[in-house]
């Protein structure tokens, strides 16, 4: 039986407090010195006789201490022995040119030399171990025969998305900071004012809007530049929960999300709060208990609302039996059809809210730490608490009622087998990351799963935007962005988890920049815009301010470096708007609060404001310049109503274009008919 030497791909990167001697990582790495002393004695045991073999087997070994290792593993995908190796050509970017071809020099420099226990056993590829102990001894040559058969099996492109390790660090060479866009053009396509969108899991023009009120409609969004609204009939919601949800200013349907599969199963799940004193379906367990040394019956009632009075709710509801089939379901059933998770809540303020599924296929929880002021009893840092909080569940194994008590869950879901929590016991095994005041909209990058961006937004000076990952501690409330926080010392939890490990912001902004008229600011959360609409805002991660009074662009650069440079856009109304633009004087438009962004399955990116839906089109009908534009695909950019309204052609370009095409097949011969 080989033993195995676990070692995860997955852990927030961190500046280790004892540098490491085997691998040569300096600042952050993904390795602390028992990891690094563990993969000292991996190498010592393959007992490589040829140096220059064994150099490559080091580097390849301590790769799993980079950075950058959950790219270099593919962890979203596909778990591996060994890092992607590169197998890219000359033309790559990849910063060492003689490199590139990496996996071809470890095929060359090892295919004859004995390895124990080589981390390229064929059987062994796809898990997430590298043997150890054994007296097994192979070559590559014996393996795999071909250098294109090891290559293929071990190798990846940085042209075919994947960033790959050349034997030194995953970073690339590219160090001119890109031009930020000029300006980002908006069309109105729809009024009212909506929380939250979803993209129809069909893959269609379809997507879900929800009210903070407690409605969820489906709607049909346009093709860009059509001069359409977006099709929604407010008095025909999908599903209406008002009567559960309880609505208030922090308060009320928070967010929505459909299964992936939801075309065919019909399951979708809504995040809320209810109000335990006027519906008897609200109560579970409050936030505030013994297990984070905080007692309900001491705290202290805030705007006329008990302690635990509200409930933050994930509930799962279905479409099945409303259609011939869930794709086509117009309607939701209203009513519940499991409860997935309940939680009171000490107060009702910074209380997250957003649920999402991610590339993985589990649900995620965004958790505010829910404290009257600063974090007074430190739950977002405290092991035993949920609050500020990314959470992470598993809602396609369902436990049993004996299963839920006795793992002492919240509700009904499982946990993943990968969550943190195997590697610290004192952590509740919901956790996924922690430290967060009140994460206010989280996205995946949808060509890059890895990339998880998380908006929390600030106390008192700064809002900011994470790179979330497994087991990260994001700093609330011991700092606020990069800064400490005035106040560091609270009053209960586990305070030394704080110190440790703390992960800084990649993107923020100071209230200082920001408008001052109000007051305030709380940064929502956006997305890395992957649609072709806009090429010039292509692979920048987009987000606002609930003000309404700024965008800002993040740009990473070099890639995959997660080192961002942001920018503050300027935004206006597109000619020809389906719906005029609210605006403050000639150009200026006045967003009014922005709550949200939201995607459809084309990628657009919009805009949920209190004056409406908004959505990012192409940049010249703003007459912004993007010279990677392609104007010629767009000769009329504002083509009105269908032909099956009854309108006829709409300019002399277009008469002109149907005489030519008429007396052209009046002179073409005849053969062609």
């Amino acid at each position: 039986m080989i033993g195995l030497l676990i070692l995860s791909a997955t852990e927030a990167p961190f500046t280790p407090k004892t540098p490491l001697v085997f691998c040569p990582y300096n600042g952050r790495a993904c390795c602390d010195s028992n990891q690094d002393l563990g993969l000292q004695k991996v190498f010592q045991a393959m007992n490589i006789s040829d140096p220059a073999c064994a150099s490559l087997l080091k580097s390849i070994l301590c790769a799993k201490c980079d950075q950058f290792s959950a790219e270099l593993f593919k962890i979203e995908l596909e778990t591996r022995t060994v890092p992607v190796l590169c197998t890219v050509s000359s033309s790559s970017t990849l910063s060492k040119g003689a490199a590139n071809e990496f996996c071809a020099k470890v095929w060359d420099t090892c295919q004859n030399v004995s390895i124990l226990n080589s981390p390229f056993v064929p059987s062994l590829r796809g898990r997430a171990t590298i043997p150890v102990s054994s007296s097994t001894s192979s070559k590559l040559i014996d393996l795999w025969q071909s250098k294109s058969g090891f290559c293929e099996a071990f190798g990846g492109s940085s042209d075919d998305g994947v960033v790959c390790f050349d034997g030194n660090s995953a970073s690339l060479h590219n160090t001119e900071t890109p031009r930020p866009p000029n300006g980002i053009c908006l069309e109105q396509i729809a009024n009212g004012s909506f929380l939250d969108m979803a993209a129809h899991p069909d893959g269609s023009n379809h997507v879900f809007l929800g009210s903070q009120q407690g409605k969820i409609w489906l709607a049909t969004v346009p093709e860009g530049g059509s001069g359409e609204k977006m099709v929604i009939d407010e008095s025909n919601p999908f599903v209406d929960l008002t009567d559960i949800v309880r609505f208030n200013t922090e308060l009320g349907l928070m967010s929505i999300a459909f299964h992936p599969n939801f075309a065919r199963n019909g399951r979708f799940f809504v995040s809320y709060n209810c109000d335990r004193l006027k519906w008897s379906g609200c109560s579970g367990k409050c936030s505030c208990n013994t297990d984070v040394s905080c007692d309900p019956s001491k705290l202290h009632p805030r705007k006329g609302a008990l302690p635990c009075q509200y409930h933050s709710v994930i509930s799962e509801f279905t479409a099945n039996g409303t259609a011939a089939e869930p794709s086509l379901a117009t309607r939701g059933n209203p009513s519940e059809v499991r409860r997935i998770f309940t939680m009171g809540l000490a107060y009702t303020n910074a209380n997250g809210g957003q649920i999402l599924f991610g590339p993985d296929g589990y649900l995620y929880f965004m958790t505010g730490d829910g404290e009257d002021e600063n974090d007074t009893y430190n739950l977002a840092q405290n092991k035993k608490s949920l609050l500020g909080k990314i959470l992470r569940f598993d809602i396609d194994n369902l436990p049993s009622a004996a299963e839920i008590s006795n793992s002492d869950l919240w509700g009904n879901y499982s946990i993943p087998r990968d969550n943190p929590h195997s590697n610290d016991k004192e952590l509740l095994p919901e956790i996924w990351a922690s430290g967060f005041r009140n994460p206010w909209r989280c996205s995946f990058d949808s060509e890059r799963p890895s990339y998880f961006f998380c908006a929390d937004s600030g106390e008192d000076q700064y809002e900011e935007v994470n790179i979330v990952t497994k087991g990260g501690n994001y700093g609330w409330p011991f700092y606020e962005g990069t800064s400490p926080f005035h106040t560091l010392h609270s009053s209960g939890g586990n305070a030394s988890m704080g110190f440790m490990n703390l992960i800084f912001p990649v993107m923020g902004y100071d209230h200082s920049l920001v408008n001052t008229n109000e007051g305030s600011s709380s940064v929502a959360g956006g997305f890395v815009y992957r649609s072709k609409i806009d090429p010039c805002l292509y692979g920048r991660y987009l987000f606002s301010d609930l003000y309404g009074f700024a965008i800002w662009a993040g740009t990473e650069n070099p890639e995959n470096s997660r080192n961002f440079t942001t920018a503050k856009l300027s935004f206006s109304c597109a000619r020809n708007s389906p719906i005029q633009c609210s605006s403050e004087g000639s150009s200026q438009i006045n967003l009014g609060y922005v709550f949200s962004m939201g995607t459809d399955n084309r990628k657009d990116v919009f805009l949920l404001t209190s004056k409406g839906v908004l959505r990012i089109v192409r940049p010249s009908r703003c007459n912004y310049t993007c010279s990677k534009e392609d104007l010629t695909a767009y000769q009329n950019p504002q083509r009105g109503p269908s032909p099956s309204t009854g309108s006829g052609l709409r300019n002399p370009q277009e008469l002109l274009l149907l005489f030519s095409c008429i007396l052209l097949l009046l002179i073409l011969p005849c053969e062609i008919y």
